[in-house]
């Protein structure tokens, strides 16, 4: 029994196809296929029923697999901590953003980190909420920048910054008008929203269902970029991260404009499992996003007010 048969039998299970998980770990369908076969043979267990046409994992396959996941899992966070040991600034962090966070938080983040820790390599994951908090919890990352939500309790966290969302309005709109603006003055307004599993819309929906606005039915954007264009065109208002609000959504029709208190904010965390040697990396990473989302934060609300 070794590693690799390990990942073999992870591959099978994730791919449900013995020549896909095959081509998925760089080895033939037959090497693949033998090494399963001894496998079965050492733990003196039928793990896969196999069949011309089909494969399914058994009862005590799919037992096998979870246990093989946390054996890979700990073999890989042994290899992450002798590296972070060395040089806790000098490792891969596979760091994983939500896309109503990361392409507007990355061009001011990466050179930054390029120009501190320049021996920090960072791969970029950007996914939805929900896959992100699976893929940490399976090691397949290692830490988050994400909209803190409840239930996140059981990982490690640290506050990068907390950023306002503002009201995005096509430029003639009447709430634009208006010298202060109050969250109450959105009653019976017609919201555009982004699709289910985007973590920001519900919050807008929290925010804009309590002051009585209604979401449209008829359109839910996949991106903020599509979101701010249908509101330039006047279908409706929404609420925009203040990060995501550009000069360039302005020249096209588009305005912001700050809320009078209470300002709706949404908490931008950093997130690791607990217990992990990666603090030692994510702690400076973080402390660093907080200093330049900050000076980031003073020219974004100055164009946007």
């Amino acid at each position: 029994m070794n590693i690799r048969d390990f990942q073999y039998l992870i591959a099978l299970h994730d791919t449900g196809h013995f020549g896909r998980a095959a081509a998925s770990c760089y080895v033939s369908q037959p090497t693949l296929s033998g090494q399963l076969s001894k496998l079965e043979d050492e733990l003196g267990l039928q793990l896969v029923e196999r069949s011309r046409r089909s494969m399914m994992f058994t009862p005590a396959g799919e037992a096998i697999v979870a246990q093989a996941r946390q054996v890979l899992l700990a073999v890989d966070e042994v290899k992450h901590e002798a590296e972070r040991w060395r040089d806790p600034m000098a490792t891969t962090l596979r760091l994983g953003l939500i896309p109503t966070v990361a392409p507007y938080l990355l061009p001011h983040l990466l050179p930054a980190v390029q120009r501190e820790f320049p021996a920090l390599r960072v791969e970029l994951h950007e996914l939805q909420t929900e896959v992100l908090l699976e893929q940490l919890g399976q090691g397949k990352l290692d830490a988050l920048i994400l909209a803190k939500l409840p239930g996140m309790e059981k990982y490690d966290d640290r506050l990068l910054y907390q950023e306002p969302m503002l009201l995005a309005a096509a430029s003639d709109h009447p709430l634009l008008q208006q010298p202060s603006l109050q969250l109450a003055q959105l009653q019976g307004e017609s919201v555009l929203m982004l699709e289910d599993g985007h973590c920001l819309r519900d919050q807008a929906l929290g925010v804009c269902f309590a002051a009585g606005a209604e979401e449209d039915p008829s359109f839910r954007a996949t991106s903020l970029e599509t979101l701010r264009h249908m509101v330039a065109l006047g279908r409706g208002i929404t609420l925009m991260p203040l990060l995501a609000c550009s000069e360039t959504g302005k020249s096209h029709g588009l305005c912001y404009a700050n809320f009078s208190a209470p300002q709706p904010t949404r908490d931008i965390v950093m997130l690791w499992r607990k217990g992990s040697g990666i603090s030692r990396t994510c702690t400076p990473l973080s402390d660093l996003c907080s200093e330049v989302v900050k000076e980031a934060m003073r020219g974004y609300i100055h164009s946007a007010g």
